[in-house]
């Protein structure tokens, strides 16, 4: 049995060091309902459209998730499939994006309007939404549970996967992130959330 890696918010000691994701652009059907799920049912809004430069018979579409980190999407004259995506080493399992705390029951009847099933879980460390996109890609929404300033996340996380592994659970709780925020002198809200299962070992 080998040991297990090092989980740390330290950067490790390699020849490159990313500063952040820039964009994450995915296969999309037609620009059509590609703009109907991202832009007007998620507000991304569309920030740049021209010709994919590898390919210019695709339209390659630019949408800010809200952060000013983009997501793009190579779109096509291709009909959407809702229908479950083929898994396997390298394919995507699934795009998670944030939403605001208080926002979170309303993105629920949001997705009930547009005819969208989905799932709510409280994964411990944070609390979710799965959901698909029109052609059937999962995407998560997810929120904080606690007002983690951005610049900590890492620091916080990786305290409360110490403080999991010290207490030998399965995996990362709440009592494990509010202990990790306490230990680090870091004074963070609790946000109002419903009450959810964790999901674990079930299908999202």
């Amino acid at each position: 049995m080998t040991d297990e890696p090092p989980v740390t918010a330290t950067r490790p000691d390699s020849p490159i060091r990313t500063t952040g994701t820039d964009h994450v652009t995915i296969w999309g059907s037609n620009e059509a309902d590609t703009l109907a799920f991202y832009r007007d049912l998620l507000g991304m809004p569309l920030v740049l459209r021209q010709p994919n430069l590898d390919d210019p018979s695709q339209t390659h579409l630019f949408f800010d998730t809200g952060d000013g980190r983009i997501l793009t999407v190579f779109v096509g004259d291709r009909p959407s499939n809702r229908g479950p995506q083929r898994g396997g080493t390298g394919s995507v399992h699934h795009l998670c994006f944030s939403v605001a705390p208080e926002d979170f029951e309303d993105v629920a009847a949001a997705l009930d309007d547009d005819g969208r099933g989905y799932n709510v879980f409280d994964r411990g460390i944070f609390f979710s939404l799965y959901t698909h996109d029109n052609n059937g890609l999962v995407i998560e929404l997810s929120t904080d549970k606690y007002d983690i300033p951005d610049d900590r996340r890492g620091e916080v996380l990786a305290k409360a996967q110490e403080l999991r592994v010290e207490d030998g659970a399965e995996y990362a709780q709440d009592e494990h992130l509010a202990a990790a925020l306490e230990e680090l002198g870091l004074d963070a809200t609790a946000y109002d959330l419903p009450d959810a299962s964790s999901g674990v070992g079930g299908v999202e």
